[in-house]
């Protein structure tokens, strides 16, 4: 089972392949990796990993080492590497609608994706551009979906508030994934200036999507992330506000369906604390065709409170709003 694990890693890519864009098929053992089968790999293994050249087999992909060595068995100068070799591992996909089915896979990409939390905790080197990608590239394979119909018929824009919530099968991977993700985005081993090629307009776009998920677990961890990603990336920040914006607009004025709109009212509380005075007017624009539009919904009890905080911090800042 594990051999048919990894034939599905991915084949050899272009440099201008979308990281967005999960792909499938076997790898060739020309590429290179170092097969095993078990979970254990510190004994039977080479005395020192292999290193494929870049030119040969990009490290955006595989870096060229057995992607099950662990951080601590290979030197420092091959870490990044193996970082980028174990997020590769992590682009395939499972199905958890049936729990018996590769449960062997399933529990050694967990294991593999909680190695990964460890090591971008532990403060690593800078992280190079290739390992960025290959980041980006991991957490839309694993992320980036989209819900079924039915998955988001009884929403927080419904009437049927009281129903129990839909918890998503697959969170035993998705939190761990959230949760490398977070702490990639705050690592100060990740620079925005480089990083910002990759968590584009898209990804955040993407990211924005999935608060309409009706897992509140999955809502509660983008509103970290988005939070961070605001923080960090400055160059972000309009396009963020804006494109919340447009989601409150669509909600009002179009659908009154959506899972996510307390958790993005959130965000702005902080964003809104952070405006400087006088107020710009394009942020007293968003006050008026927003937020306020939205205590017309019939779902309004489900975020109120998160709403007016937000309108109580902007006529704080500047009270004669409130005339």
């Amino acid at each position: 089972m594990l051999k048919q694990f990894l034939s599905k890693l991915p084949r050899k890519s272009s440099k201008t392949e979308s990281i967005g864009s999960p792909r499938h098929g076997s790898m060739s053992p020309r590429n290179g990796l170092q097969r095993t089968t078990s979970c254990n790999v510190g004994s039977g293994r080479p005395n020192a990993p292999r290193r494929m050249s870049s030119t040969v087999f990009p490290a955006s992909v595989v870096a060229g080492i057995e992607p099950l060595l662990a951080f601590k068995d290979v030197p420092s100068s091959e870490r990044m590497h193996l970082f980028i070799s174990k997020l590769s591992l992590c682009c395939v996909v499972f199905d958890f609608n049936d729990p018996s089915k590769n449960t062997t896979e399933k529990d050694l990409k967990r294991l593999t994706l909680i190695e990964l939390v460890d090591f971008v905790a532990s403060g690593p080197p800078r992280f190079t551009e290739p390992a960025i990608m290959a980041m980006c590239k991991m957490c839309a394979n694993n992320l980036f979906r989209v819900f079924r119909p039915n998955y988001r018929s009884k929403s927080s824009g419904s009437e049927n508030d009281d129903d129990e919530p839909m918890f998503d099968p697959a969170w035993s991977h998705l939190q761990i994934v959230y949760d490398l993700l977070l702490k990639f985005v705050t690592s100060i081993s990740l620079e925005a200036k480089v990083a910002k090629k990759y968590i584009n307009h898209s990804f955040i776009l993407r990211l924005l999507d999935l608060f309409d998920s009706e897992d509140p677990r999955e809502r509660e961890c983008l509103k970290t992330i988005l939070h961070r990603i605001y923080g960090k990336f400055m160059v972000h920040r309009p396009f963020i506000r804006r494109n919340i914006s447009n989601i409150f607009y669509r909600f009002v004025f179009e659908i009154e369906r959506h899972n996510g709109i307390a958790e993005l009212l959130e965000i702005f509380g902080s964003v809104i604390s952070g405006f400087a005075l006088p107020l710009k007017e394009e942020h007293k624009i968003f006050l008026w065709r927003a937020l306020i539009p939205l205590h017309k919904t019939k779902s309004l009890e489900v975020y109120f409170q998160q709403l007016s905080y937000c309108v109580t911090l902007f006529i704080e800042k500047e009270p004669k709003l409130a005339s």
